[in-house]
């Protein structure tokens, strides 16, 4: 039986897994490392390289190498979070003509999704070097905040590499699920998860094989990069002081410094202090100049503690949604490269009055996950593990006045079907617009738009008389229907909401039949080891 791997694509790194009789084992890239940098670089002859290969190179290279994508998968050009990370890149970002975000390189624009396929399609060589045998399916993981957009630009990214994703499932939650099966025993476990760009806390229940996420919740644009902006700004910000020369316009300076902020950081994960060393960062007229300091452990977590404390009323609000308090976690979860920070550690195992289980790599334990919900969906673990998983944003349609009402609550556990009644706001109207939104703002502009569409027949009657049931249902797989049937008439519209990311279908096939010209042309080429 041909496998189904698990994929966490990673802002940082990305890990692959497949399931060996009933463990889940990590599948080595092809320099042998258990993880792969999500890293997409252009050479000046236009050919891709990726992960450890293109990181090695992004000094030199700054303005076209790739990284971080997964931040911006899904989002519009205008969203405020995209203003603060074109700050924070070397390489351009513009405005498709739908209003989603592009990336430019080479005189050319980009979509997140098909720079984040570039990626895919990689750790599927990978996975198919390894089992020795062509794979087509996979289960991914998504943070849990991700929104509908954002999922479904995955969903594409993967469509784009040539992979049929059988479920998309929660971050936070394929931990638990590779926790779980590790310990086997009954328990209610905090999933703190902090990756390279986003958090989230997931509170799960595990009773006799079932895995009940009870809540969740988190920021979709906070992670270890922002830890690393700080060292950078720290760097540059001191180097202006002393030197009164400001390296913000100079892309090759900044992406040294980025290069040593990181290395910086996780070398204080273990040692109390590093030095930052880079000579020749900038010649000038008054001659050549360095950069030499020592960065505390103790400055890091001055700069940085204030980015942990905003985790914390998430936590307070996941435990809050389930009735829970933090004295009621029985075993707390790390996950992610930035939860290796010390004092992230100790201000977590404060907050819960315990410390939390490291028995498996932070790094890794979100691709085991993803493969065991594989093994779960063939059927080779159902009898033993059962996972109920939670929509994460509440969903509902534009009422009168453009306001906005919940229908299904976010947190609720899925599969799960709710109806609930509305009417006309007019004498002897004949249709009505139901317009469907994912979001928790009470004005229907503040949420994000799913799908529309149109009631058509009501009967002629006053205003307020109709009866007209609106009925969400959600299924295992997170795919959202929702009808609109009036009562008096029998007549009923239903559409099943299938969010685009921002590629129309046709964009969507030139982009696959391009990347498969491309891989025949690098198979030609024998192009291997982290290019393609």
């Amino acid at each position: 039986m041909e496998h189904i791997i698990g994929i966490d694509l990673g802002t940082t790194f990305s890990c692959i897994a497949f399931m060996e009789g009933d463990t889940p084992k990590v599948i080595p890239n092809l320099e042998g490392f258990a993880t792969t940098p999500s890293v997409v670089s252009f050479t000046s002859s236009g050919k891709m390289i990726i992960g450890n290969t293109a990181l090695r190179q992004a000094v030199t290279n700054p303005q076209n190498t790739l990284y971080a994508i997964k931040r911006i998968m899904g989002m519009k050009f205008n969203a405020k979070e995209i203003e603060q990370f074109k700050k924070r890149v070397p390489y351009g970002l513009t405005e498709a003509e739908n209003g989603d975000v592009m990336i430019e390189v080479q005189s050319r624009t980009i979509s997140p999704q098909e720079l984040s396929s570039i990626i895919l399609k990689y750790l599927k060589k990978c996975a198919e070097s390894f089992l020795g045998e062509d794979i087509s399916k996979a289960v991914i993981t998504v943070p849990a905040h991700f929104n509908e957009h954002q999922r479904q630009a995955t969903k594409d990214a993967a469509k784009i590499a040539g992979l049929d994703i059988i479920r998309v499932i929660n971050e936070p939650t394929a931990a638990c699920l590779a926790h779980g099966l590790n310990s086997r025993k009954n328990t209610k476990a905090a999933v703190y998860d902090m990756g390279g760009g986003t958090f989230d806390i997931s509170i799960v229940e595990i009773e006799d094989g079932v895995f009940n996420v009870l809540a969740t919740s988190g920021n979709t644009f906070l992670g270890g990069e922002d830890f690393d902006n700080r060292i950078a700004d720290w760097i540059k910000d001191d180097f202006q002081k002393e030197t009164d020369i400001d390296l913000s316009s100079d892309g090759l300076a900044l992406q040294r410094i980025k290069e040593a902020a990181e290395n910086a950081k996780r070398e204080l994960s273990f040692s109390v202090e590093s030095e930052i060393n880079l000579p020749f960062i900038l010649s000038h007229k008054t001659g050549s100049k360095h950069i030499k300091k020592i960065l505390s452990r103790k400055k890091l977590e001055d700069m940085t503690k204030d980015l942990i404390q905003e985790t914390f009323p998430f936590m307070d609000k996941a435990l809050a949604d389930c009735g829970l308090e933090s004295k009621d976690i029985e075993e707390v979860i790390l996950v992610g490269g930035q939860t290796r920070m010390p004092l992230l550690k100790k201000m977590i195992t404060d907050y819960f009055q315990k410390q939390p289980i490291e028995d498996i790599n932070p790094e890794e334990i979100v691709a085991r996950g993803a493969a065991i919900q594989s093994e779960i969906l063939q059927k080779n673990l159902s009898d033993l593990v059962l996972l109920l998983d939670v929509t994460p944003f509440s969903l509902g349609i534009e009422t009168e006045n453009r306001k906005y009402t919940k229908v299904i609550e976010k947190n609720t556990t899925i599969p799960t079907k709710k109806t609930m009644s509305f009417t006309t706001v007019e004498d002897n109207q004949r249709r009505v617009k139901i317009h469907v939104l994912q979001g928790e703002n009470e004005n229907a502009e503040e949420n994000v738009s799913l799908a529309v569409f149109n009631l058509v027949g009501i009967g002629l009657a006053p205003a307020g008389v109709p009866e007209i049931d609106v009925t969400f249902e959600i299924n295992a797989d997170g795919l959202v229907q929702v009808s609109a049937k009036d009562m008096e008439t029998g007549r009923e519209q239903k559409i099943e909401v299938q969010p685009s990311s921002g590629l129309s279908a046709e964009e969507l096939n030139k982009i696959i039949k391009r990347s498969i010209e491309e891989q025949k042309k690098s198979d030609a080429e024998g192009i291997d080891h982290g290019k393609t």
